[in-house]
């Protein structure tokens, strides 16, 4: 492993907290989720790490996973230049193509950390080991496919909105709804802060917003669910022949959901809903606005199910 500037790692009390401590010192300006992460790696490399464990290497040159022992114990090398100082020798066992493991093995083995454990999906690589085999050689179809599926989609909603949350609380997500909005479709403007009077945004159909419909929209930054007041506060605010919108980062109690039900003229759009217009519509947004919120097209294994359906 790297972090050079740590220093001999055998040298410090064998506790999480002193690790963190030294790369405190040693990376000065980082953030402390960074530091937790990295000095639990090394730790992780010195004191829980065993001779006889298993470890596996997912590599981007030949796109093999290499299955190897641990032989030795942690020692540090010294020297300014030295890109991986801190080592533990491994005895290679196995070289298996990334295609022989499932699809769950694939996703749990491609985490983001340089060092961490297999849990989920362990027992693929020490069948490798043990005989030479790999649950998918004999599985006609793979049944981690659509955990897999739901994974990726789980983990792509909560990035969403946890940049929503923090980079546009407020009045930016009143501009990025109504930059929304108009991909749909609408001219939408955006009220003058405070000046609001509970309308955040007005939305028309026509470029001139002479015709109807007129919707009028409110936008809740909160990561809470929205309730029926907050919601019946906005019907108040609608005229003849116009319609609400609501929309949240989070969700809607029970309450708001019932009341809104009974109401053709109002529509409520909580968390998941928002993701989902954000991602049919995110190729038209401008470029600004996909600079705040960064997303790249990709692809993700279609259950079995889903796919006939």
């Amino acid at each position: 492993m790297g972090y050079n500037p740590m220093g001999d790692l055998s040298e410090l009390p064998a506790s999480r907290e002193s690790f963190k401590e030294r790369y405190r010192k040693t990376h000065l300006g980082e953030k402390e989720s960074a530091v937790a992460i990295r000095a639990g790696q090394l730790y992780r490399f010195l004191h829980e790490m065993k001779v006889g464990d298993l470890v596996v290497y997912a590599s981007q040159q030949d796109h093999d996973a290499h299955i190897g022992r641990v032989k030795g114990k942690y020692r540090f090398v010294q020297g300014l230049a030295e890109r991986f100082p801190h080592r533990r020798d491994v005895e290679w066992v196995a070289t298996v193509p990334r295609t022989r493991f499932s699809q769950g093995a694939l996703y749990e083995l491609g985490c983001a950390l340089t060092l961490f454990q297999l849990r989920n999906y362990a027992h693929e690589y020490q069948a490798v080991v043990e005989r030479g085999a790999s649950v998918t050689a004999t599985e006609p179809e793979d049944e981690t496919v659509a955990p897999v599926a739901r994974a990726v989609t789980a983990n792509t909603r909560d990035f969403i909105l946890r940049e929503l949350a923090t980079k546009m609380k407020g009045y930016p997500l009143q501009e990025f709804v109504a930059h929304l909005l108009e991909k749909m479709g609408f001219h939408a403007r955006v009220s003058q802060k405070g000046t609001d009077g509970g309308i955040d945004i007005i939305a028309h159909k026509d470029e001139l917003g002479f015709e109807p419909p007129v919707v009028k929209v409110q936008v809740k930054s909160t990561e809470d669910n929205v309730g029926d007041p907050e919601v019946s506060a906005l019907v108040g605010k609608l005229a003849a022949g116009e319609f609400g919108l609501v929309v949240t980062l989070g969700g809607f109690t029970p309450q708001a959901k019932a009341g809104a039900r009974g109401r053709a003229n109002l529509r409520l759009v909580d968390g998941d809903d928002l993701v989902g217009l954000i991602l049919e519509h995110y190729e038209e947004f401008d470029a600004r606005f996909k600079g705040l919120l960064p997303l790249k097209r990709v692809y993700v294994p279609q259950p079995a199910e889903e796919a006939e359906a």
